[in-house]
C-alpha cells in the first residue's frame, strides 16, 4: 500500500470542523445542536442577489476570465473607494473564496522553507495553507488577558531570520474579534519596511467594527504599497459563504503576474458566484445597516451572557463575529467533544471550536474556545443556558 505524503500527514485538522462526526452522531440521537463553532451567518443573503440567481438564463455556463469578470472588478473598485482604498481593476484578482487568495499569495510569494510571522491565535486554515506551500509559520502569541492586542514589536524582531519573508495579519481578527489600532498598524508597517517583507492582510470582516475605532487597512499604510497583499471575500458580509468568491488585491505587478499563473492553472473562478457577488455589491446600504445592527445586538447578548457564567471570561470583541473565551476546564478539546458525545440538557447541546487549534504554539489555548455569534438572539440565549449546564455537569464528574 503506497504511503500518504509528508504534506498530507502534516496538514492540520480543522478545529472548526473536526468535531462534526460527533455533532452528526448527536443529531442522529435526536439532540439539537447549537452551532457556535463556525462562522456561517444565519442572516439572509441580499434579496437582489437571490433574485439574480433565480433569473440566470444562460444557455452555456462557460469559463470566466481567470482574473474574474471585469464588471465585478470594476464594482469592487467602487466598493473599496468607500473605505479610502484607491485601486484600478487590474489591482484585483477574483479568487475562489478568500481561502484561494491566501493560498495563491503564499504560493506566489514564498519558497519552501520561507517563514511567515503570524500573531496567534490565528485563523486555523493559515497553517494548512502554509503546509500546502511548504512555508513555515512562526507565531507571536497574544493573550486573553490583554484582549489579544498586538504583541510588542520586540517579539516580532526576535523571530526574524534570513528565512523570514512575510507577516500575516487578520484585521478585524478571526478568531478573537480584535481590531488593530492605527499605532499597531504603523508598528507592523515599520517592521515590514525595515526588513523588506510582504504583508498579507486578511480583511474580510471590515464591515463588522463595533467600537467606533477607525478601520486601518494595510492598503492605507504609506511606504509599503508594493509589499501589501490584501485578502478579501464576500462570504461573511453578504452571507454568501457557499458561492466561493474572494479577491486578492495588490499594487505589486510582479506578484499579480505570478498569482495569475496559478489562476490560469485553475482556469476560472466560479461563474455563478461572480454573478451573485456582483449583484450583492449593488445592494448594500440598507442591507449592511440591518446586518450590522443585528451583530451588535448579538455580540452584547453573547459576551454579557458568557461573563455571567461562573469561571467563564470573554473579552469584548471589537470586530468580526467571534470571541475567544476561557472556560473553567483543564482541556477545552475534551470538553467540546464531551458536550457532543456524552451530554445534553433537555435534548440540546452546544458545538464550539476548541481554541487550541488556532494556536501553533503547543499548550496555548487549552482552556479556551472560539464562539461565533451567528445565531439569532433567542438561540444564543438558549445556547448559553446549555453551556452553563454543561460546565456544571462536566466539572462535577470524577474524571
Amino acid at each position: 500500500m503506497p504511503s500518504i505524503s509528508n504534506r498530507g500527514c502534516a496538514m492540520p485538522s480543522s478545529p472548526i470542523r473536526k468535531l462534526t462526526p460527533l455533532a452528526n452522531d448527536a443529531k442522529a440521537r435526536g439532540i439539537k445542536v447549537y452551532h457556535l463553532n463556525i462562522g456561517q451567518p444565519d442572516l439572509p443573503t441580499p434579496q437582489k442577489a437571490l433574485d439574480v440567481m433565480k433569473s440566470i438564463d444562460r444557455k452555456v455556463l462557460e469559463y470566466s476570465p481567470s482574473s474574474g469578470f471585469l464588471s465585478l472588478r470594476e464594482k469592487l473598485v467602487k466598493y473599496y473607494h468607500k473605505y479610502n482604498i484607491e485601486l484600478v481593476p487590474d489591482d484585483i484578482i477574483v479568487t475562489t473564496g478568500g481561502a484561494e487568495a491566501v493560498l495563491f499569495a503564499f504560493l506566489s510569494c514564498l519558497n519552501p522553507g520561507d517563514e511567515i510571522i503570524v500573531p496567534e491565535p490565528a485563523y486555523a486554515n493559515y497553517m494548512a495553507f502554509a503546509v500546502s506551500a511548504g512555508a513555515v509559520i512562526k507565531s507571536v502569541p497574544s493573550s486573553i488577558e490583554t484582549g489579544f492586542a498586538l504583541p510588542p514589536v520586540e517579539e516580532f524582531e526576535k523571530l526574524i531570520t534570513d528565512r523570514t519573508k512575510a507577516i500575516l495579519i487578520c484585521n478585524p481578527n478571526n478568531p478573537t474579534g480584535y481590531l488593530y489600532t492605527r499605532a499597531e498598524m504603523n508598528q507592523i508597517r515599520d517592521i515590514v519596511k525595515k526588513h523588506d517583507l510582504y504583508l498579507f492582510s486578511d480583511e474580510v470582516y471590515r464591515e463588522f467594527i463595533y467600537t467606533g475605532s477607525p478601520y486601518i487597512s494595510a492598503c492605507h499604510l504609506e511606504g509599503i504599497e508594493e509589499n501589501v497583499v490584501l485578502i478579501d471575500s464576500v462570504s461573511k458580509r453578504y452571507s454568501e459563504c457557499g458561492i466561493r468568491i474572494g479577491a486578492l488585491v495588490t499594487k505589486n505587478t510582479e506578484v499579480r503576474k505570478a498569482v495569475m499563473k496559478f489562476c490560469q492553472a485553475r482556469l476560472s473562478p466560479p461563474l455563478i458566484g461572480q454573478i451573485i457577488a456582483e449583484a450583492s455589491i449593488e445592494d448594500t446600504v440598507e442591507y449592511s445597516t440591518e446586518v450590522y445592527e443585528e451583530y451588535v445586538a448579538r455580540r452584547k447578548c453573547l459576551v454579557d451572557g458568557l461573563n455571567k457564567i461562573p469561571g467563564v471570561y470573554s473579552p469584548i470583541p471589537m470586530g468580526a463575529f467571534y470571541t475567544v473565551a476561557s472556560l473553567p476546564v483543564d482541556n477545552a478539546d475534551d470538553f467540546c467533544a464531551w458536550c457532543l458525545s456524552d451530554f445534553d440538557y433537555e435534548g440540546e447541546t452546544v458545538m464550539m471550536a476548541p481554541a487550541s487549534g488556532f494556536y501553533s504554539t503547543p499548550g496555548l489555548g487549552r482552556n479556551e474556545v472560539r464562539i461565533a455569534y451567528v445565531l439569532n438572539q433567542t438561540d444564543l440565549k438558549r445556547a448559553l443556558v446549555v453551556l452553563e449546564k454543561a460546565l456544571e455537569k462536566y466539572n462535577s464528574l470524577d474524571r
